[in-house]
């Protein structure tokens, strides 16, 4: 273990990699926020969501390539790459000068991105062994909680005060402070890898997750779920995908090898991923369109909506943390966990136009307390599954697993959520109901502000119906990470525990460090 040999240099390590964790998690975040400004400028508004579609793309396509890649390679060189095709992607988007140029770079800056997730938990997976590891996922949940609470915050801070593209360069000096720390403090075995790049499993593998994320992108939205275009997509998408199984069982290096799936727990935690991706996305998304809707909160702040789920979700986190690297033991945290989800889920479906804040809240924090046993654990079982040479393999497979299911759960929870609004509103509201809704089930404040009295109300019940639909359906989805997780096998934790003497050489000094 290399932390052993630079005790003073791994909380250096930590900050610079929650830096760039922070990174990936914060851009989409802040440029939501920044989009109107950005049309007003730049025009192209019928090419608005492949701003997002573009960036979510490339990410999600490159997520594995890069896992391998620190494979081969080397985990330090790899991930500075990848900082540093974030940086150029965000400085080229700062400085766009039409919509397809922006599309464009943001597809460079995702590809960026898509390096980064992968490379902060193999590297933490390099640095500290799994029993110790636990102390760390409250770092990193407050990472995200961070993130999803700040985003929006800050991107309307930075859009009002300096200029759109600033959204963009503010990426710069903390790329730089990550590169500067990695690059300076970060000591990790050169690779030399004689083996060559699995180029074909790679463009069948990026092929079919392109197809699946335009499918969940589209489908519902700008094309219906039955059409030519979607039908020939899921053709593609499956015909790829199937063609990369094939094709993984015969590559002398497989970018994804298929022998990592053989460990049951390793499966299983790719099956509970993809479900926490599901529900976490889909209900980040709903809960504040439902409290700016019918509870009448402020669309400013809202990433302060989701604080119930978020803080409940970083507390739990850093006591299963600490408990795990007390004890060396996890399985409890995956099925209280799951159980959690379930419950939550359907509390959260229970909402309607009476419900309060307060009660919104604590449902919110039973969901987020399911999170929070589930969010890094899973990471953490993953990656003590597999050997040291598949640990990049299995840190994106991990974060692929999640990326999609979060893609599904936008697609599936949205499109079930707006078929429930527009019903509703045809129903309490006739043909103007219809015709409120028949663009976009989704309305802004000033939106809302602008229907009549009836109109509006009938609106509140659409909501409520529509994310009584979701949060049943995300409900449901759930309820396989439970059974999941029964099955999850408790293998012991690699890496020593404290009461050894192999803990005492390698956990004091990371311990020292923070």
């Amino acid at each position: 273990m290399q932390e052993g040999k630079q005790p003073k240099s791994v909380r250096v390590v930590l900050l610079a990699l929650m830096i760039a964790m922070m990174l990936a998690m914060l851009d989409n975040m802040i440029i939501g926020t920044a989009m109107p400004t950005i049309v007003g400028e730049l025009g192209g508004l019928e090419h608005l969501s492949w701003v997002v579609t573009s960036y979510t793309l490339a990410t999600a396509a490159s997520t594995p390539i890069w896992g391998k890649l620190g494979d081969l390679y080397g985990r330090k060189g790899v991930f500075l790459s990848s900082i540093v095709l974030f940086l150029i992607g965000s400085v080229l988007s700062g400085m766009a000068q039409d919509m397809g140029q922006l599309i464009a770079f943001r597809a460079v800056q995702g590809l960026g991105a898509g390096g980064l997730m992968v490379g902060v938990m193999a590297i933490i997976g390099d640095l500290i062994p799994p029993r110790e590891r636990g102390k760390y996922q409250g770092m990193m949940a407050g990472v995200m909680a961070l993130a999803m609470i700040g985003g929006p915050l800050v991107g309307g801070t930075i859009t009002d005060h300096w200029g759109w593209r600033w959204t963009f360069y503010i990426n710069l000096p903390l790329g730089a402070v990550a590169l500067v720390a990695i690059s300076a403090v970060l000591h990790l075995p050169k690779k030399r890898s004689e083996a060559r790049i699995d180029y074909l499993g790679a463009a069948l593998l990026t092929v079919g997750i392109t197809a699946i994320v335009l499918v969940t992108t589209w489908g519902g939205t700008e094309y219906a779920w039955t059409s030519a275009v979607i039908m020939e997509l899921i053709g593609i998408g499956v015909a790829a995908l199937v063609g990369f199984v094939f094709w993984q069982a015969r590559a002398a290096e497989p970018i994804l090898p298929l022998h990592i799936f053989r460990s049951r727990n390793f499966t299983l935690m790719s099956v509970i991923g993809f479900i926490v991706g599901f529900v976490m996305f889909g209900a980040t998304l709903f809960l504040p369109l439902y409290q700016q809707s019918v509870q009448g909160a402020s669309a400013t702040n809202s990433g302060l909506l989701l604080l119930p789920m978020l803080g409940a979700m970083l507390v739990t986190s850093m006591v299963a943390g600490r408990v795990t690297t007390q004890t060396g033991r996890y399985k409890a945290f995956p099925v209280l966990g799951g159980a959690l989800l379930v419950v939550g889920l359907y509390l959260l479906s229970l909402m309607d136009t009476e419900t309060s804040r307060l009660t919104s809240g604590v449902y919110m924090a039973v969901v987020g307390l399911g999170m929070g046993c589930l969010m890094q654990i899973t990471m953490l079982v993953a990656q003590n599954s597999v050997e040291m040479k598949d640990m990049g393999v299995a840190s994106s497979s991990t974060t692929l697993f999640r990326t999609l299911g979060s893609s599904f759960g936008v697609a599936i929870m949205g499109a079930l959520f707006n078929h429930r609004v527009q019903d509703v509103m045809a129903e309490r509201a006739g043909a103007l109901g219809s015709k409120v809704t028949e663009q976009s089930a989704q309305l802004d404040a000033a939106g809302l502000a602008q229907l009549p009295a009836a109109v509006r109300e009938a609106y509140q019940h659409a909501v409520s119906a529509g994310t009584h639909g979701a949060f049943l359906l995300g409900a449901a989805v759930a309820v396989p990470a439970l059974v999941a997780a029964v099955f999850v096998k408790e293998v012991p934790l690699k890496g020593a525990g404290p009461k050894t003497e192999e803990a005492g050489a390698t956990a004091a000094p990371v311990s020292e460090a923070v």
